[in-house]
């Protein structure tokens, strides 16, 4: 149930540390505790904030990108490990629901990783972002669906997208049709410049009207030591700037709070969780407003392997060709999953 229910949420904005390894750990624990003290029930950091989003790879040309690329990965988050027992921790200890990007590290992979902790510290959700964008390509890998989920906290239904993933409606779509209550948006601030922000705007404020949910929305921030210390280039460090939009907004559409655009900052406001079914009521868009019956979503579920078990059956010769299985075997693998009838939007594809 949505109605006769206030939810307090947090949203920060936040430079992270470049020199101390554990720094910005010590500095998301420490916003985790300010904004408890603040009643938060459920606070949202920058995209890949821990230990600092790959700024480097949006001035350096490859050439460059070696040292602080094998940085990045020395300082990365393993998970679990130590930082996810830490922040697990704390959400536990201050009963408030945590949301964290994080580089996450697999073995010689990089992923650009989004978690949410529930309030009693469980890790609720690990899902990676699925196409890096532009320049992000070269650090991390892609992700896969595998947790592209809405997941039951403390709070209320909470889904998550990293950045530009917002440009993919089938992303968004698969999120909406799990009914998400709260969605959590990544970005990493000063980038670009201020058309960043701009189209960053745009694009919380019609996720939220679409899916009929709140959006709470963390931007980063760098202060002007550090973009000289990415940079010292005075033209490249203009691109270092800007792009900043901390937001918390209903599902009208509206701000709960006016927008963090410069410095760091929190932002506070209760979600009435009543205006989604107020939303909905006109205008729901994976219930009385959708089409299934002529517009449908599938969604691949399987987490993205290098190997995987040949069935007993793929070992007789007669099922192989060239060490691979044949296209129809192929597809029987998939297992999909039918649609009880024809009135469901997503078709999802069994995970198994």
């Amino acid at each position: 149930m949505t109605s006769q229910r206030i939810v307090r949420a947090a949203a920060v904005q936040i430079a992270p540390d470049f020199d101390d390894p554990g720094g910005t750990l010590a500095k998301v624990c420490a916003a985790i505790d300010e904004a408890a003290d603040k009643g938060a029930q459920i606070v949202v950091f920058p995209e890949t904030f821990v230990p600092y989003y790959p700024y480097f790879s949006f001035v350096l040309p490859p050439v460059l990108q070696g040292p602080p690329h094998l940085r990045l990965m020395e300082r990365a988050v393993v998970v679990p490990g130590p930082v996810t027992a830490a922040v697990a921790e704390r959400a536990r200890s201050r009963g408030i629901v945590v949301v964290l990007g994080v580089n996450e590290r697999d073995h010689g992979s990089l992923y650009n990783t989004q978690l949410v902790f529930d309030a009693d510290g469980a890790l609720v959700l690990k899902r990676r972002k699925i196409t890096p964008t532009y320049h992000e390509r070269m650090i991390w890998g892609q992700g896969d669906a595998a947790g592209l989920k809405v997941v039951d906290t403390a709070v209320g239904r909470v889904g998550a997208l990293a950045c530009w993933e917002h440009y993919n409606p089938l992303a968004r779509y698969s999120l909406m049709a799990q009914h998400e209550e709260i969605h959590c948006a990544q970005f990493p601030g000063s980038l670009v410049g201020p058309i960043f922000a701009e189209q960053m705007e745009v694009t919380i404020r019609h996720h939220a009207l679409e899916s009929g949910c709140f959006v709470i929305n963390a931007t980063g921030w760098l202060t002007d030591a550090q973009i000289a210390a990415i940079t010292p280039d005075a033209g490249l460090q203009k691109a270092l700037r800007g792009g900043c939009h901390t937001a918390i907004v209903s599902p009208e559409g509206k701000h709960l709070a006016p927008p963090l655009t410069e410095g760091e900052g929190m932002l506070i406001a209760d979600l009435d969780m009543a205006l989604i079914s107020k939303r909905k009521r006109m205008m729901d868009s994976v219930g009385h407003y959708a089409r299934p019956e002529l517009l449908s979503l599938a969604v691949n579920g399987r987490p993205a392997a290098t190997t995987f078990a040949m069935p007993a059956s793929a070992t007789d010769s007669s099922t192989l060709s060239n060490g691979s299985l044949h296209d129809h075997d192929r597809q029987s693998s998939l297992a999909i999953e039918p649609a009880t009838d024809d009135r469901v939007a997503v078709l999802r594809v069994a995970a198994g």
